[in-house]
């Protein structure tokens, strides 16, 4: 999709308004053809109505199989509560015109009209600050649906080293770099809880670690503490020999989204030149059954010493997860922030319009509600009071992948987030971790197409914007 802000509107572009009420039609007028587009009963409309708003807008142009459109900024203007700047409008409105026009098409064979996406768009009259939000956001929504492509990769071609690889390409021309540790240099290091996981595939695991330093003088780079990500990468999670059924396997090609959503967090905050120093740290590998496979009843040493009691082989993404929070130690991070799909439970908390969110730092954990109600990626703060830490004491190992005795279905994902916190106890700075299962996939109501949405990409972008100078 190409956005340009113009005077007048193209010859050959359908003319966009927006109508009170609830019905959304596209007619023929006087003065050519028009897409008449409802926004309810009420105005201004709420960020959130907002957002879904200018979604809406493409996705019944592509029901109408339209592929220009002309919009008067006016129109966007007099909708949107007067508290948000032209600039975050802009911006607003070009990452949703991205999104809702994303489909992931690249295993169909392509119709004879070609697939139904909207090519261009004119904003008519925009003043100069939207103009450059809607630069920005262009950028932004390109990168929130690269993420989404690399999401919704199937298992068979999106591996631990293909992912490895994306994240290559993700940052190519910028000035991020990527380092990818194998199972010889892990072995070296230590990092026995990713190893552990990965032993019953024969797909090799990878440590993968994205670095962009925006804060460097000529010479030197300024000592300023990073922000250090981490994203769960299984790239395939069938649930080892604690194997999941059917139903519940379909969509584990998606188990790496947390994984692909910090490359690409990374990935933007290079090519938007923010001036922040950011750590990616992506555990990946793939969890299967076999005979090398781990068992329930294992016991496996991480990074940091503590030894891990497996109890059931389908709770693996924590147990990497451990080993990339220890290694961000050595970064003396400002803060840490992971997103992982880590529970069904938090589906069963949340429905599909949050993530859950779970951290001691309170200032930490109201930054992060905030930024993820601007940027339209909306947590739900869990507790993780010391009264649960019982959930994760192990029997003979030092901590349990699942609670070691009563009901392991209770507080399902208080329970993930507390045994993260056994290892996160070890940073001297804020951690938060967010449980994104609820927002891997595209909720019906929200206008955009079936499968990943990106998630946390555009908060985790605003969070790096939080360590800017």
């Amino acid at each position: 999709m190409r956005i340009e802000t113009k005077k007048t509107a193209p010859k050959n572009a359908v003319r966009v308004r927006f109508i009170s009420g609830t019905v959304s039609k596209f007619h023929t007028t006087g003065g050519g053809e028009e897409l008449s587009v409802a926004y309810g009963k009420t105005v201004p409309l709420s960020r959130r109505k907002m957002i879904l708003f200018l979604r809406k807008i493409i996705s019944v142009a592509k029901q109408n199989k339209l592929k220009s459109l002309a919009v008067a900024w006016a129109d966007v203007r007099a909708l949107a509560e007067k508290n948000i700047s032209d600039r975050d409008l802009g911006e607003m409105l070009a990452v949703a015109f991205l999104m809702a026009d994303f489909e992931f098409v690249v295993y169909k064979k392509k119709p004879e009209d070609g697939f139904p996406f909207v090519h261009d768009i004119a904003l008519l009259g925009a003043p100069h600050a939207a103009a450059e939000g809607v630069r920005r956001g262009i950028v932004i929504g390109g990168e929130v649906n690269a993420c989404r492509t690399l999401a919704n990769t199937p298992g068979g071609d999106m591996t631990p080293k293909k992912l490895a690889a994306a994240a290559r390409t993700a940052v190519k021309n910028t000035k991020a770099t990527v380092n990818v540790l194998g199972r010889a240099q892990m072995t070296k290091l230590g990092l026995g809880a990713v190893l552990g996981v990965a032993q019953g595939s024969a797909e090799e695991p990878q440590f993968i670690i994205v670095e962009y330093h925006g804060l460097k003088t000529k010479n030197l780079e300024l000592k300023t503490a990073p922000l250090v990500l981490i994203g769960k990468g299984v790239t395939f999670d069938s649930g080892g020999l604690n194997i999941k059924p059917g139903d519940s396997m379909l969509e584990m090609h998606m188990d790496m989204s947390g994984g692909a959503a910090v490359i690409h967090a990374v990935a933007l905050a290079a090519k938007l030149k923010v001036r922040a120093n950011v750590i990616g740290l992506i555990p990946a590998v793939e969890n299967m059954p076999s005979g090398s496979a781990i068992r329930p009843g294992d016991i496996l040493k991480g990074l940091s010493g503590r030894t891990i009691e497996i109890l059931n082989t389908d709770a693996e993404g924590r147990v990497i997860l451990t080993d990339a929070i220890t290694y961000a130690k050595q970064y003396d991070p400002a803060a840490v922030a992971e997103a992982s799909t880590l529970t069904g439970a938090s589906l069963t908390a949340l429905g599909l319009h949050a993530s859950a969110l779970m951290t001691t730092d309170k200032k930490f954990e109201e930054k992060i509600i905030e930024l993820g109600e601007t940027h339209g990626e909306y947590v739900w703060p869990f507790p993780q009071w010391e009264e649960y830490e019982d959930m994760v004491k192990g029997n003979f190992g030092d901590v349990s992948n699942i609670p070691s005795s009563g009901n392991t279905r209770y507080a399902g994902v208080i329970g993930g987030g507390m045994f993260l916190r056994e290892f996160a106890k070890d940073l001297s700075c804020p951690f938060a971790h967010l449980d994104i299962a609820p927002r891997m996939t595209a909720a019906p109501n929200e206008f955009l197409a079936k499968g990943a949405v990106g998630t946390p990409v555009r908060l985790f972008l605003a969070l790096i914007e939080q360590y800017a100078q």
